[in-house]
């Protein structure tokens, strides 16, 4: 798959994950609302490794600098 994904937006999925991660463990909420925020904590974690989100290649979207032809 083609990368869609700049450094910045993977940066940013990189820091929400793990704000979304540390609050999953620590926060005082019910077990789905922790499952919840683990699996899109993951799903961001994945999408900022491989630089290409699902989501973004459905729109047509992509953060990645322009390409000089």
């Amino acid at each position: 798959m083609e990368k869609n994904l700049g450094s910045m937006d993977r940066a940013a999925r990189s820091l929400g994950a793990t704000a979304m991660l540390v609050a999953a463990f620590v926060a005082p909420v019910q077990t789905a609302i922790r499952v919840g925020l683990g699996g899109t904590a993951v799903y961001l974690v994945l999408t900022a490794l491989a630089g290409t989100c699902l989501g973004y290649r459905m729109m047509g979207r992509s953060t990645c600098p322009a390409k000089l032809r």
